[in-house]
C-alpha cells in the first residue's frame, strides 16, 4: 500500500472532521435556549391567565356593586316619587311673589355670558347705591329658599368687595365671587321655570334630589298641529316666533315643523273640548221566549258621557307619549344656544312636551308669551306690558289683563283659549345617585280643578 493511500484513509480531509466537532460543541446551548424560552412561554401564559381571572372577578365584583347601588337608587328614586306627590297634593295654592326690585326672568333665554354677568352685576350695584345698609362683605353665601345671598334676616351678603371702593356717584366695586351667588328670582322665588326650590337630602346611602317645574310656563308643542283651520296660520307664525326667539336658522325651523307636522297626522291637537255622549257596546243575557229556561246573548248600547276634563286628560296622556317618540328629535331641541356653568339654555327647556294646551302669562318667559298671543295680535307689546305689570302683582285673572291693557282687550280676547292665569300641569323631576348608579324619573301631575292631583305620565331613566 502506497503512502498516498494510507494517507487518505488514516487522515482525513479537516473539513469533513470540523463540522462533527462544531455540532457537539453547540448542543448544550441550543438546549439551554430552548429550556428558556419554553420557561419564559409558561411564565407569560401563567402571568395572561392572572391578569384574566384578576380582571373577571374585578369585573364581576363591580357588577354585583353596581347592582346593589342600582337597586337602592331605584327604591330612593321611588320613595322620593311618592314624597313629591303627597307635598305637591297638600299644596293647595302655589303663590307668586313680588319681584319690583329684582331683575326679570323673562329675558335670561338669549343673554349671552357676558350680558348676564352684567346684569348681575348692576344688579348688585344698585344694591350698594340705593341700600347699603343691606350690604355685608363678608363673602359668606347664606341659606335662603327664595334667592341666594340674602340672609335669614333678609340682609343681602357678599355681593361687594370693598365698601370704600365707590366713587362719587356712590356706585361700589362687585366682588366676582359674590355676584355669581346672586339667583334671579323666578315668578315663584326660585329661579325659573321651578316652583319650589329643588330639595336635595340623603335615604341611606344614595343622595337624591326632587325638582317641580311649571309646565304651563313652557310654549306648548302641541299649538303647531292644531286641528282648528281659523288660526293654523297664526299656530304657524307663533311657532316661528318662539324658535327665532331660540336662534333657530330657517331648516331647523323647517324641520321641527316637519316633525310636528307628523304627529298631527296621527291625532289632531285640540284646545277646546266639549263634552261628548258616548254609547258603548254591551253585552248581556236574556231570556230566550222560543225555550222555556234558555238565555240568549244581547247586545245593548250604554250612554255615557265624558267631560271636557276627561278629554283633556287624556288628549295630555296621548301626546306625552307622541312627543317622547322617535317622531320628534329631542335631541336637536336640546342643543345647547347658552352654556356656562351656572347656565343651560336650550329650546327643549322651554318647550312644553306634555300636551299642554295654554300658557301661564304670570310665569311664562318672553318667548312663550309673544308666541302666546300671536293668535290675537300686538303679540309684543302684549308680553311687554305683561312683563312690567306681573313683577309687583300677578294677573288674576284674563278679565283683569283685559282691563288692565284696555287698548289690547280685542287682541287678548282673541288669545283667550290658549292663556291663563294659573298653572295645572307640573313636571316633578327626581333624580337618585348611589355610587355609580344613577335612576331618575319624570312625572307629569294635573292638579284638578275641585283638588287633589293626577298623575297623567311618568318616564323612567
Amino acid at each position: 500500500m502506497s503512502s498516498n493511500q494510507f494517507s487518505c484513509q488514516n487522515n482525513p480531509p479537516a473539513a469533513e472532521a470540523e463540522p462533527s466537532v462544531r455540532t457537539a460543541r453547540l448542543t448544550p446551548s441550543k438546549s439551554s435556549g430552548i429550556v428558556l424560552l419554553i420557561t419564559m412561554v409558561v411564565l407569560l401564559v401563567l402571568a395572561t391567565l392572572g391578569y384574566t381571572l384578576a380582571s373577571r372577578v374585578s369585573a364581576q365584583r363591580h357588577r354585583d356593586n353596581y347592582v346593589v347601588d342600582y337597586t337602592n337608587a331605584c327604591y330612593a328614586r321611588d320613595s322620593a316619587i311618592k314624597y313629591a306627590l303627597a307635598a305637591l297634593e297638600g299644596l293647595n295654592s302655589i303663590e307668586f311673589v313680588s319681584r319690583p326690585n329684582e331683575p326679570d326672568f323673562s329675558d335670561l333665554f338669549h343673554l349671552s355670558e357676558p350680558e348676564y354677568r352684567q346684569l348681575l352685576e348692576q344688579w348688585a350695584a344698585e344694591l350698594a347705591k340705593n341700600q347699603p345698609e343691606l350690604l355685608d362683605n363678608s363673602g359668606e353665601q347664606p341659606e335662603s329658599p327664595d334667592l341666594e345671598g340674602v340672609d335669614e334676616n333678609g340682609n343681602i351678603t357678599g355681593l361687594l368687595s370693598d365698601q370704600e371702593a365707590g366713587d362719587s356717584n356712590g356706585k361700589l366695586a362687585a366682588d366676582s365671587n359674590a355676584v355669581d351667588k346672586l339667583k334671579i328670582p323666578g315668578p315663584y322665588g326660585p329661579p325659573w321655570p321651578f316652583v319650589t326650590e329643588p330639595v336635595e337630602f340623603e335615604i341611606g346611602s344614595t343622595t337624591v334630589k326632587i325638582e317641580i317645574e311649571d309646565e304651563n310656563a313652557k310654549y306648548p308643542a302641541g299649538w303647531a298641529i292644531i286641528d282648528n283651520e281659523k288660526v293654523q296660520r297664526e299656530a304657524q307664525a307663533g311657532l316661528e316666533t318662539f324658535c327665532e326667539w331660540m336662534g333657530f336658522d330657517s331648516d331647523r325651523i323647517e324641520s321641527v315643523k316637519g316633525q310636528l307636522k307628523q304627529i298631527g297626522s296621527i291625532k289632531p291637537f285640540k284646545v277646546e273640548f266639549k263634552p261628548v255622549v258616548q254609547r258603548t257596546p254591551v253585552t248581556t243575557q236574556v231570556p230566550n221566549p222560543a225555550r222555556r229556561g234558555a238565555r240568549t246573548q244581547r247586545v245593548v248600547y250604554r250612554t255615557t258621557s265624558v267631560s271636557q276634563a276627561e278629554l283633556l286628560t287624556k288628549q295630555t296622556k296621548d301626546f306625552s307619549k307622541l312627543f317622547h317618540s322617535s317622531l320628534l328629535d329631542t335631541q336637536m331641541l336640546a342643543a345647547p344656544t347658552i352654556i356656562s356653568e351656572d347656565r343651560k339654555e336650550s329650546a327643549l327647556k322651554y318647550m312644553g312636551l306634555w300636551g299642554t294646551t295654554q300658557v301661564n302669562i304670570n310665569s311664562a318667559p318672553r318667548n312663550v308669551l309673544e308666541a302666546a298671543f300671536t293668535f290675537g295680535g300686538d303679540a309684543d307689546k302684549i308680553a311687554e306690558e305683561i312683563i312690567k305689570k306681573r313683577r309687583e302683582k300677578p294677573f288674576a285673572s284674563i278679565d283683569e289683563l283685559k282691563k288692565e291693557l284696555f287698548r289690547f282687550s280685542d287682541s287678548i280676547e282673541k288669545s283667550r283659549p290658549y292663556i291663563a292665569t294659573t298653572s295645572s300641569v307640573f313636571a316633578i323631576r327626581v333624580t337618585a345617585v348611589s355610587g355609580a348608579a344613577k335612576a331618575s324619573a319624570i312625572v307629569i301631575v294635573l292638579k284638578k280643578d275641585g283638588g287633589g292631583i293626577e298623575r297623567v305620565a311618568i318616564v323612567c331613566g
